[in-house]
């Protein structure tokens, strides 16, 4: 019987190294990888050796008659894939681990961040190189969106962290967390004590819809919420209110379908995961029945993915349905199979009056065709959305709007439109795409065009918010191999100060960071909170807490 890969799947093509026949697909060396939903194993071709599975970093493949409930359809999922896109699986060119000149010695190299594609980074450069590492993180414990993005309810998600443990543990690598680049040290002077210095630090900011008030208390964006239901320590505990009986979400990616899924989710469900004891507390106290995502787009656009709103379809009590109109019922009836708005398909088109309390039970409104135009308040808080109808291209693209308008009556407002970097104190920014101005991996002068020495970046802070976690594994592979062209032709700067110089300049700046012996007191506490409840861990949601259990090693 052949595997199938599930919902889960990272993406990072763990498992496309070692399958014996080439079955699984697309591959990092092909057109599409990164841009499919997930990876497909060909029934046809697969010889059930269970190879894939072994490799998994997630757990996302499984037996095809193993696989049980909403998960069954992946069978097809995968089967089907290959039915438009043919593929005698033949093997492409070898590759070969990169390695290094041994007359080069040994480089020191720091990696800011410690999220997925920091991870990745760093397990580059210690598999191919015998480089010292240094990664450095401004908050006190390490994960990035790993630990503060990814769902609760996905933990198989999260054990890609478990991957990373090796390299944290590494003799060879050593940990600066609690200590922030631009604040607490500058750029340059990593690059006086490092060889290169790569650059991971994620996309920070949200992007805003801009439009009037956008600022009202119970107008969030959506890392915000998410951070809060992570216990972020930058996050304050009462960040959320879920007091009002119906929330808007603008945005119909996978993050609005993480919103929407938490805020109607069990939380008897929610008890035995990781989420911030805070959100768990909140969530079991709240008025919220009915989420509103909300798309200025038709289905044919939709920017989730098939395994997570096929999980969506499927979330127990809670009722999902589509906003009836014209355009929407058209778009479902003439969709591709493999569409984003085939999966509309069978659901209910109901007509909704959003303009009033929402009626009983719980239930998910995928509302389209709908552009936010104000927030409305009501006692000092949001209390509606006025949104207007969109006028479309033939190609499904927005085209202004109709003068159609009506208010959506809300006491919350989540906008997952996007994220958007930051720039970063030393480093060329542009301004045009939010990220670090970069040529491949090699950070830029925009106005020249011309690489600074030593200085490198990955992972959405060079490619912006796309791709999934696994994606930083190429991006991370790409960085990595720009880092050691350059190391070989001599261009990387000799740093004038070495691995003990910094380490005495971080404890003088900062005598409260936290290094690997710290980290794993706080991993321990976590864990041993988590046993006590029957849960994975509970997380600590402050710096003071996560700095008070690293002293107790």
């Amino acid at each position: 019987m052949a595997y199938a890969i599930t919902r889960t799947c990272c993406n990072d093509a763990s498992c496309v190294s070692v399958c014996p026949v080439n079955c699984i697909h697309p591959t990092p060396e092909e057109p599409e990888f990164g841009t499919t939903d997930m990876l497909y194993i060909d029934p046809q071709a697969c010889i059930d050796c269970g190879a894939c599975a072994d490799a998994c970093p997630v757990d996302a493949v499984y037996p095809v008659d193993r696989l049980r409930g909403p998960d069954v359809a992946f069978g097809d999922l995968n089967r089907d894939w290959y039915r438009d896109h043919p593929n005698d699986h033949a093997w492409g060119a070898p590759s070969f681990p990169r390695s290094l000149p041994g007359e080069l010695g040994t480089l020191r190299i720091a990696v800011v961040g410690t999220g997925p594609s920091a991870g990745y980074t760093a397990q580059e450069l210690l598999r191919c190189t015998s480089a010292e590492l240094t990664m450095i993180d401004r908050l006190p414990v390490t994960g990035g969106l790993l630990r503060h993005g990814v769902a609760p309810d996905h933990q198989s998600t999260k054990r890609i962290a478990e991957s990373f443990a090796s390299v944290f543990h590494d003799p060879r690598l050593r940990m600066h967390l609690n200590l922030e680049v631009g604040t607490d040290v500058t750029h340059e002077e990593l690059a006086a004590h490092h060889h290169a210095v790569v650059y991971a630090v994620g996309a920070a900011a949200d992007r805003r819809l801009g439009v009037p008030g956008e600022d009202l208390p119970g107008s969030l964006p959506a890392t915000s919420f998410v951070g809060w239901y992570n216990a972020d320590p930058t996050v304050p505990a009462d960040a959320v209110e879920l007091s009002a009986e119906r929330v808007v979400v603008v945005g119909n990616g996978n993050v609005a379908v993480d919103i929407a899924r938490i805020l109607l989710t069990d939380p008897d469900r929610l008890a035995v995961t990781d989420i911030a004891d805070h959100a768990l507390a909140a969530l079991s106290r709240s008025r919220v029945r009915e989420v509103v995502l909300l798309a200025r787009r038709g289905p044919g656009q939709a920017a989730w993915t098939a395994p997570e709103f096929l999980a969506l379809r499927r979330l127990p009590g809670v009722e999902l349905v589509v906003e009836d109109h014209p355009q929407v019922r058209a778009a479902i009836e003439a969709a591709a199979p493999d569409s984003r708005a085939a999966l509309l398909a069978g659901l209910p088109l109901v007509r909704t009056d959003e303009g009033v309390e929402p009626g009983p039970g719980r239930r998910i409104v995928l509302r389209f065709l709908s552009t936010p135009v104000e927030l409305t308040g009501a006692d000092g808080r949001v209390g509606g959305l006025t949104v207007e109808r969109t006028r479309l291209t033939e190609d499904g693209e927005p085209d202004g709007t109709t003068g159609e308008r009506e208010v959506l009556r809300a006491g919350l407002v989540v906008r997952s439109i996007g994220h958007r970097g930051v720039p970063l104190p030393g480093l060329p920014f542009d301004e045009r795409t939010g990220t670090v101005a970069r040529r491949g991996g090699r950070v830029v002068d925009p106005a020249t065009g011309r690489a600074l020495p030593g200085a490198y970046v990955v992972g959405w802070a060079k490619r912006g918010p796309s791709g999934g976690i696994g994606a930083n594994r190429a991006c991370a592979r790409e960085t990595v191999d720009a880092l050691l062209d350059d190391a070989v032709a001599r261009l990387l700067p000799e740093p004038p100060a070495g691995r003990a110089e910094f380490e005495r300049l971080v404890r003088r700046r900062r005598p409260d960071v936290v290094g690997l012996k710290e980290l794993r007191a706080v991993d321990r506490a976590e864990r041993e909170r988590g046993a006590a409840q029957g849960r994975p861990r509970v997380k600590l949601a402050t710096v003071a807490e996560l700095l008070a259990a690293g002293r107790r090693r």
